[in-house]
């Protein structure tokens, strides 16, 4: 499969909060339950010759779960020699206003 980089990955709200209700009904104690990445960090990722896309890596620090974000082309290939992130700001203690995703009803 070639991606192109108009693949629909849309959902709605209730969905979503589903899936992390789902998630968060499975965990205890201290837990990682998403991760903000600025804009500018997600546009050098994409501004990437090829890039078509963002691959999310699960990866692990010192015990707390982390994204790693990558770059992909067209043929499913990720961008090493782009820009790579990491280092998004947990939720919690990072995560808004209380809502459906970020907090079991």
């Amino acid at each position: 499969m070639a991606f192109t980089g108009n693949e629909d990955h849309s959902i709605s709200y209730e969905e979503a909060a589903k899936l992390t209700q789902n998630y968060q009904s499975h965990q205890s104690g201290d837990y990682i339950k998403g991760h903000f990445f600025g804009k500018n960090v997600l546009l050098n990722i994409l501004d990437h010759e090829g890039c078509v896309g963002i691959r999310c890596y699960y990866g692990e620090d010192n015990g707390k779960d982390v994204l790693v974000l990558v770059g992909v082309d067209a043929d499913e290939n990720d961008l090493i020699n782009g820009t790579i992130a990491e280092r998004g700001f947990p939720c919690p203690p990072y995560c808004g206003d209380s809502n459906e995703l970020n907090n079991l009803p």
